[in-house]
């Protein structure tokens, strides 16, 4: 049955001179992966074969030229360019980098065209291509901790402007709808981290952006439904543990959210790249030059972005079913507000927030 297939994995092959062939062929050293899905690996057979050479790795692939000639039970190499290409092991290079991004093209062409059902991304060291799209918000996960971001990649004297109620919104409905339909959360409840150090004044707690954005972003959003909290002081909100009584966090910078990921993730972490139309994961690891070519790379974080790609396509698949026929709705939902009160951040911290319902009633 086509709901029963085994889902097509499109790995890209990273820099060329890194640890992503490496990281691929050790993974599918364990046969075992063949029988949860179909991988397809988007790079050079000639490059390929010079990484499973100089590792001594014994994984055999089946070069293809184009994705629906992929067969099950088969580690499938599609061939993305012609061209011979210096391989300089652990070293950055303009090929090397040309190489990443001629895989990534092709995969995502086939990927929308529907020739594969997921985009997983070896290490490479191209731009982030997801950071320009506003509608794509990147949620790195590691053990039960889920980290977005506001802001990506900006240096910290912009970041702030671009903090706006409006854009807080959006972003945490992309988060909420991420969890809902990709893991399969229920209710999720998100935590937004502030901007700020909280002030020594309780009654002005926080700073402009919390006043402004941050704190009526979270009324907004509690007046759809959706269960925000906050704005939480960053420090406290690790050394309390605060984040284990949330299913998501949203950082207003990046390293305030990978500096929250870092600490408290144990295990491997991966990105899931949510808000696209088609499902895209990969290891928060880097290219690693310095280790490229010695056979000690840890393809461990890229296995469970395989793992998550798979979780997240059935995950959709089986949330989208039924809302292609759904039933009417027969009675108006009451919203449960008792979690609210969980959560609640101390009055002295949530003063700020009255006085902004004051004034809106004035």
């Amino acid at each position: 049955m086509e709901q029963d297939r085994k889902p097509r994995i499109a790995i890209t092959h990273g820099d060329t001179n890194g640890v992503g062939y490496e990281l691929i062929f050790k993974i599918f050293e364990d046969p075992m992966m063949l029988e949860l899905c179909t991988p397809i690996i988007y790079g050079s057979p000639k490059v390929a074969t010079y990484h499973r050479k100089s590792l001594d790795l014994q994984t055999q692939f089946t070069i293809i030229s184009q994705a629906d000639e992929a067969k099950d039970n088969r580690l499938n190499l599609l061939t993305t360019f012609d061209e011979e290409i210096k391989v300089e092991i652990g070293q950055p290079s303009d090929e090397a980098t040309d190489a990443a991004r001629k895989a990534l093209k092709r995969a995502i062409v086939d990927v929308q065209q529907g020739l594969a059902d997921v985009l997983v991304m070896a290490p490479d060291t191209l731009p982030d291509f997801l950071s320009k799209e506003p509608e794509v918000l990147r949620v790195r996960m590691a053990d039960e901790l889920r980290v977005a971001l506001m802001t990506n990649l900006l240096a910290i004297k912009d970041v702030p402007e671009a903090i706006t109620m409006q854009r807080i919104v959006e972003k945490v409905k992309i988060l909420h709808t991420c969890l809902r339909r990709d893991l399969r959360i229920s209710s999720p409840r998100i935590a937004l981290l502030a901007l700020n150090p909280p002030a020594d004044n309780e009654s002005e707690p926080w700073g402009e952006e919390e006043k402004e954005a941050i704190v009526p972003a979270i009324d907004a959003l509690t007046e759809m439904g959706i269960q925000a909290f906050g704005p939480y002081a960053s420090d406290a909100f690790v050394g309390n543990n605060d984040y284990q009584k949330f299913d998501a966090v949203l950082a207003m910078y990046h390293d305030q959210g990978m500096a929250l990921l870092k600490s408290v993730a144990q295990g491997d972490a991966v990105s899931l790249a949510t808000g696209m139309p088609f499902v895209c994961t990969s290891p928060e690891t880097s290219v690693g030059f310095d280790i490229a070519g010695k056979g000690i790379a840890d393809e461990s974080a890229l296995r469970q972005a395989v793992y998550l790609g798979i979780d997240v396509w059935r995950n959709r698949r089986n949330y989208d079913e039924p809302m292609a026929n759904p039933l009417p709705k027969l009675y108006k939902e009451k919203r449960d507000d008792s979690e609210k009160v969980r959560f609640t951040i101390p009055k002295a911290k949530i003063d700020k927030g009255e006085k902004v319902e004051k004034d809106k009633k004035e």
